[in-house]
């Protein structure tokens, strides 16, 4: 009977949470970033839009991967810019990382393959050209704006329209993340990002910090053609705190499985790992490579959806290591094959990594060390072999080298034996799979899953516009009041100013009690003379 009873009201109490779901159900504006920081970024949109939210998808006509299939609004705007413009500047980036290794913010945005960069941020300056667009979106009263930093066009949207905005990134170039949340980062232990450090850095690291962290603020060129247009849009001079210092709530997708310990702010909320997945079966045909494999099993290879082409020469060395274990290597490449390609390699177009990561005969994962494919490997428990490229996939490999998971290879100066002995390392030497196995425990000992996270504080921000209360009061000080330097100075002026009046009062008693005596008997002696 009691089960009876509980049958019975389990749909009523499910009933009864959507529908205060959909009671509560706001109007949400998403301004999402292309590639492949919009793969997590739509598991949230999705789910928002599941609980009864009227999403709004602003996005450009020319993108890789944006508004597909997506079961809501979606406006769309002109480009200056065509998409064998966007691939062919992305080719030039992703090209001069296999020549140069660009190991800071301020060189990867000043060096010449940065065109890409340049498409991005014209966006926003083509959607406000759109003055039927522009119109809509100021007409719909939003209650939030959800967006990707990357090219600035949210948060310039956030601010001309007066949302409050939930960002949603792995981290930001230069100082504007610490900046924008007000936020300590000491330079003695916590390393500038794309530097690859560790928190345990040498003193010629911490040198290099300090200086890395003074050229940001110095130089970083990230924002300057953003600002350009936000200070055009908006109709007055912007800075980039002008633009961060306003957003509600940071979603950060990292956590300190993968990340150091640091200081945080109370709006700060991290959704590591929002990207891995249950594993599924795998497709037949990998089934199929799985089987044939044998007791040594697999090695899943990818470098991302991003990278179609590596150059002839490193392309061989790599199929010349694959071919050295006894391992069958399931490698996802777009390119041209390479013509050494051992009998244990197999190149595919596509393939599932996340189910794959996750079957038990998965031996290791060579990957770019993207912040996607890093937690897939935590998620699953895979040793890696990390070979980065660009942006903070250099931090993200060293996190995990330091934390035992896996071995990093300089992609530019490696060797096919270098590559062979890394993968026979996390392969035989258990010690990087019981590393690996231990973060994969602690990341996956939370509270709250990290999607359902992510949801929760967009709809906090939706349902409150915003989160003033977590606003620390250091954005309304300034640069002299928040290092409490005005303080120190006050203080200081009274200790100098005591010791000053003490100073003097006994130089004066000194005075009135030897310096008559003295006189006396100097006088006394020249009477005697």
């Amino acid at each position: 009977m009691a089960c009876a009873g509980w049958t019975g009201l389990l749909p009523l109490s499910v009933c009864l949470l959507l529908t205060c779901g959909f009671a509560e159900a706001g109007k949400l504006l998403v301004v999402p970033m292309d590639g492949s920081h919009w793969f997590t970024m739509r598991s949230v949109v999705e789910k928002l839009i599941l609980r009864g939210h009227e999403v709004v998808v602003v996005m450009p006509e020319v993108s890789w991967q944006l508004g597909r299939s997506l079961n809501c609004t979606v406006k769309t705007y002109s480009t200056s810019y065509t998409l064998e413009d966007q691939d062919r500047e992305f080719m030039v980036l992703a090209d001069a990382h296999w020549t140069a290794r660009l190991q800071s913010a301020f060189s990867l945005l000043t060096s010449s393959s940065n065109g890409i960069f340049d498409l991005f941020f014209s966006n926003c300056r083509s959607l406000f050209k759109d003055k039927k667009l522009v119109e809509y979106l100021k007409e719909s009263s939003f209650d939030a704006v959800f967006l990707d930093p990357f090219d600035g066009c949210g948060l310039i949207l956030a601010k001309y329209f007066s949302l409050p905005s939930v960002v949603f990134a792995r981290g930001t170039f230069c100082h504007y993340l610490e900046e924008g949340a007000q936020c300590p980062a000491p330079l003695s232990y916590i390393p500038r990002g794309l530097l690859g450090f560790s928190d345990a850095m040498t003193f010629k690291e911490r040198v290099w910090n300090h200086i890395t962290h003074l050229e940001e603020h110095l130089f970083c060129p990230y924002f300057k053609n953003v600002l350009e247009i936000a200070s055009e849009i908006l109709q007055t001079s912007v800075t980039a705190y002008d633009l961060y210092s306003h957003t509600s709530i940071w979603l950060l997708r990292t956590d300190f499985v993968l990340d150091y310990p640091k200081p945080v702010m109370p709006n700060m909320v991290f959704i590591g790992g929002i990207n891995c997945h249950q594993g599924k079966p795998v497709p037949m045909e990998f089934e199929a490579y799985i089987n044939a494999s044998g007791e040594h099993g697999i090695v899943v290879f990818s470098l991302g959806s991003m990278v179609a082409e590596i150059p002839e020469k490193k392309a061989m060395a790599i199929a010349d290591a694959l071919g050295k274990i006894p391992q069958t290597v399931l490698w996802r490449y777009t390119g041209t094959p390479p013509s050494n390609l051992a009998n244990n390699t197999i190149l595919v177009k596509w393939l599932p990594q996340n189910d794959l990561l996750g079957h038990p005969m998965t031996r290791a994962f060579i990957t770019h060390a993207g912040s996607h494919g890093i937690y897939e490997g935590i998620c699953n428990g895979v040793p890696m072999v990390m070979m980065p490229l660009f942006g903070d996939q250099m931090d993200n490999a060293k996190r995990m080298e330091t934390k035992g998971a896996g071995v990093t290879l300089n992609v530019l100066e490696m060797t096919s034996e270098d590559l062979e002995n890394a993968l026979k390392a996390v392969i035989n030497d258990k010690s990087y799979k019981e590393n690996i196995m231990h973060l994969s425990s602690l990341h996956k000992d939370r509270p709250v899953e990290p999607l359902d996270l992510a949801v929760f504080w967009v709809e906090f921000v939706m349902r409150h516009k915003g989160a003033p209360h977590l606003r620390p009061a250091a954005h309304d000080l300034t640069w002299y009041q928040y290092h409490s330097l005005d303080v120190i100075g006050f203080l200081l002026a009274i200790v100098l100013t005591v010791a000053f009046i003490a100073f003097k009062c006994c130089a004066y008693g000194y005075r009135k009690c030897f310096g008559k005596k003295g006189r006396v008997k100097k006088a006394h002696k020249s009477k005697t003379h």
